[in-house]
């Protein structure tokens, strides 16, 4: 696999057509247009506050800023010493700023956003000449159907960092994470969260909401990968025993509603080929359907 980092200074260069030296600054937002970039985000800010300022507790005596951005690399929150906020500034890490790949080319919020992995960028792994002053550590966030909506990213202007980086970088995609897990439990509050089988480490929360008729209505962008569901599409209703593998209920004593919704979400909503799944008529489906308050 390429390095972020190489890709990235490509896609810069090549695609986008930067130049190194050729912006004196990083564009930022006025208040107006950053309030409306904030509304556009739904309730994502509010949701990350408590993940932001735990994990601002353990960087930010280190000299760190740290930065909420959303999917079009534009910062919507940051945490930062009222001391460093001047000198962050001066790098263009303040809200409003647009961090986007194709406006400032290899940063850590705009490349982890394109690359849709964690990135660290070091110093002069930037592209861009007057970004070379800061590292950044960031990680993408994505929302509960597999899209990449945000990226999360702490900043520093230390030229000692050597190792701490790693644990930086560890705690960024932890805190992602956190926000993923918080996003997809919100969305699914009525329903059952259950974890996935886990076939490796690593990959974000592994989650699935299940329904009280047990049909999992809905995945994680780690679940959808270790099921074989695409991330961002609609994930059309399947029952749980299906995707672990587990034993099906065979018959009508117990739990007819869910023996019903299962064998329509097998038959892809086709109440006929539900029936015959089932050994029972059109007509009898119909009328269960109707006892148990499913509709005619």
């Amino acid at each position: 696999m390429q390095s972020p980092v190489a890709a990235s200074w490509c896609r810069s260069a090549l695609r986008y057509g930067l130049l190194p030296d050729d912006r004196p600054f990083v564009e930022r937002l006025d208040e107006s247009a950053l309030r409306a970039v904030r509304e556009a985000a739904g309730g994502l800010p509010d949701l990350a506050q408590a993940t932001l300022d735990a994990l601002f507790a353990s960087v930010g005596r280190s000299g760190a800023c740290l930065l909420l951005a959303n999917g079009d690399g534009i910062v919507l929150d940051m945490r930062t010493t009222e001391a460093e906020r001047e000198t962050f500034a001066v790098h263009g890490l303040a809200p409003g700023a647009n961090w986007s790949e194709m406006r400032e080319g290899t940063n850590g919020i705009g490349t982890s956003l394109i690359e849709q992995r964690p990135v660290t960028i070091l110093r002069d792994e930037h592209f861009a000449c007057r970004n070379t002053g800061v590292s950044c550590m960031a990680a993408p966030i994505f929302d509960p159907d597999g899209h990449v909506i945000a990226a999360l990213n702490v900043s520093s202007a230390r030229a000692d960092l050597g190792d701490t980086a790693l644990l930086v970088a560890a705690l960024v995609q932890d805190a992602a994470r956190a926000i993923e897990r918080d996003m997809f439990c919100q969305r699914f509050g009525a329903a059952r969260i259950m974890l996935a089988p886990a076939e490796r480490q690593g990959g974000g929360p592994a989650l699935l909401a299940v329904d009280r008729d047990d049909l999992v209505i809905g995945a994680t962008r780690a679940a959808r990968r270790q099921l074989g569901f695409e991330a961002g599409t609609p994930l059309p209703p399947r029952p749980i025993g299906d995707l672990l593998g587990e034993p099906q209920v065979q018959g009508f004593e117990d739990g007819e509603r869910a023996v019903l919704r299962q064998a329509l979400a097998r038959a892809g909503g086709n109440v006929s080929a539900a029936a015959r799944l089932l050994g029972i008529g059109r007509a009898t489906f119909y009328r269960r359907m109707e006892r148990a308050g499913l509709g005619g």
